[in-house]
């Protein structure tokens, strides 16, 4: 396999250094998306002790705070879209700090053009085998019935969904793909066990979807970030996550109670 290859460091890490970038990379992730793994494998173990098939059960990816009250509902989307956003201005700041940016991760403009059409592509590969996974999984009861939106019908919804489905995706392609794989890289990992960690780290936070959402986010894990090491840019992968996310958000709201085969 051929992969880009890994920028240097700035400096030589010696066995302090090592210490202090794999606690680096703990400390992002214990107040961000490990986090959310934890969470979503206690609610897996909830909902496979209830006594309920998983297929009998909904989850909800993107709700209302408050669906009586528009104005507050809003203002709560807002501050969950800069909580999401968050860790990536860390990731930044830790970056700096040791001579790089998010430009080292790919994420930049310098190519606009070819990052949105290879984003393009990936979303549509990705998400067409998503769809049949999920449908898959609902049907052996491997995964809950997952409602993508249920914001309320307010002006904002459409806004608000997509500014959430484009913070997701800056947040999971710049941590789980970029930052992970590259400090991996620098720590000396080889370039399959990183893949790896990075896809079942992506699985986790899923998890409380049910298996079909764990190995569905798995796979994706592994195709976005074998991605990252062959181009070794997060824009792109930013794109691709970015438009599932708001055909998922938007369609959902769309087509609920239009087709049979979406949980109302």
């Amino acid at each position: 396999m051929r992969l880009r290859p890994e920028p240097p460091a700035p400096a030589p890490l010696d066995a302090r250094g090592r210490r202090l970038l794999v606690w680096e990379v703990v400390a992002v992730f214990a107040v961000s998306l490990g986090l959310s793994g934890l969470s979503a494998l206690v609610t897996f173990v909830g909902r496979i002790t209830s006594g309920r098939s998983l297929a009998a059960q909904t989850s909800t990816v993107l709700g209302s705070y408050s669906p009586d009250r528009p104005w507050l509902d809003l203002a709560f989307q807002l501050v969950r879209i800069l909580e999401l956003l968050a860790p990536v201005l860390l990731v930044g700041y830790l970056m700096a700090r040791g001579g790089q940016s998010l430009r080292t991760l790919g994420l930049d403009r310098s190519r606009p053009g070819r990052d949105v059409l290879a984003g393009l592509g990936l979303a549509a590969a990705i998400g067409g085998c998503g769809i049949f996974l999920y449908l898959g999984a609902v049907a052996v009861g491997a995964n809950t019935q997952v409602q993508a939106s249920t914001l309320s019908g307010a002006w904002w919804t459409v806004p608000v969904a997509v500014l959430n489905a484009a913070a997701n995706g800056v947040l999971e392609e710049v941590l789980v793909a970029g930052y992970l794989l590259h400090r991996l890289g620098q720590l000396g990992w080889r370039w399959w066990p990183a893949l790896l960690v990075s896809a079942l780290l992506r699985g986790s936070y899923h998890l409380y979807q049910g298996l079909g959402g764990f190995v569905g986010n798995v796979a994706m894990g592994l195709v976005l970030g074998w991605v990252y090491q062959r181009w070794g840019r997060t824009a792109p992968l930013v794109v691709a996550h970015t438009a599932i996310d708001v055909v998922a958000f938007v369609g959902y709201a769309a087509l609920v109670g239009r087709v049979g085969w979406l949980p109302g």
